[in-house]
């Protein structure tokens, strides 16, 4: 592969001083924009968001964001020297007592303040945002006309803020064909993806939810979606769901919605990009400059998948 060639530089006009480079930003100012783009007010009650741990006075050079804030993508942004680490899951979401290092996530915590690593947590807060995580999802799988799906309640005059997301498909399709655009469109997991209805059925309205999503079925069924996208779908709630289906088509498998189930870790990781985008844009409209970067290492925590006897 040839070397990069340089990008020319321009002669100053005679008389005048060139103009300094963008400056880093203190993680102060970091914090400003993060607010902007997903205010810690548009997180659930019991959520914990925001800064875990880290001087607002440093300078931010170089940002890492993951999904989870563990010990392999600790490593990961440690040999990276990232100056901040923007996770979406809260390392510490129940309350603690101690962050001693003789626990999992009080190590965590000493190895980030060690070495000069601040910690981020944007979670309900960004499943919320516009863009924000099932945006990203609902955008991988081409859907248009995006809507909440339920909307946040707390901001009026922002109908395009809430939880989830329900758009449409450029065309119907047969459900197991969406079924593989999905798998396409995320990254692998040893789960894959698991599907429930009728594969030879049409689907063009399709709801999503990044992250954990079977507490929202009444509005997947309110948003008339074909079928539904999520992670972490329970036997119970999701059998309940087609049966619910069935009952009002006559059939089993005939009714909508049909369920499409992803891992969790899959169908948030593609938010990341796009928050990356937007932070390294707003810090420039400030004059600022940083490098942003996504995590490569997989998080999800499943290693192996035996296939069923006769599969």
């Amino acid at each position: 592969m040839p070397e990069p060639t340089p990008a020319p530089h321009s002669a100053p006009t005679p008389g005048t001083a060139p103009e300094p480079p963008p400056a880093a930003p203190a993680l102060g100012e970091v914090l400003e924009v993060l607010q902007e783009l997903h205010p810690e007010r548009w997180a659930q009650p019991w959520d914990a968001v925001g800064l875990v741990c880290g001087d607002p006075t440093r300078t931010v050079r170089r940002v890492l964001l993951a999904v989870d804030p563990v010990e392999a993508v600790v490593d990961e942004a440690l040999d990276a020297d990232a100056d901040l680490l923007l996770v979406h899951h809260p390392l510490l979401l129940r309350p603690v007592s101690s962050v001693a290092a003789t626990t999992a996530k009080g190590r965590v915590v000493h190895r980030l303040v060690e070495a000069g690593c601040a910690l981020y947590v944007a979670h309900t807060n960004a499943d919320a945002a516009a863009p924000g995580v099932s945006d990203a999802l609902a955008r991988v799988l081409d859907l248009d006309g995006l809507v909440p799906l339920e909307p946040l309640a707390a901001e009026p005059g922002r109908p395009e803020l809430g939880i989830g997301r329900v758009g449409t498909l450029p065309a119907p399709e047969r459900l197991a064909d969406f079924a593989d655009r999905v798998a396409q469109a995320l990254p692998a997991t040893e789960q894959g993806v698991r599907v429930a209805g009728d594969l030879d059925a049409l689907v063009q309205r399709v709801a999503v939810c990044g992250g954990s999503g079977d507490s929202l079925f009444a509005q997947v069924r309110a948003s008339g979606a074909d079928v539904y996208v999520t992670a972490d779908l329970r036997h119970h709630p999701a059998s309940e769901a087609r049966e619910s289906a069935g009952f009002g088509a006559g059939s089993g498998a005939a009714g909508t919605p049909h369920l499409v189930d992803v891992a969790h870790w899959a169908s948030e990781w593609p938010w990341l990009a796009g928050c990356a985008d937007r932070l390294v844009t707003a810090l420039a409209a400030r004059g600022r400059t940083v490098d942003a970067h996504v995590s490569t290492t997989r998080t999800d925590p499943w290693a192996l998948r035996v296939p069923s006897r006769g599969e």
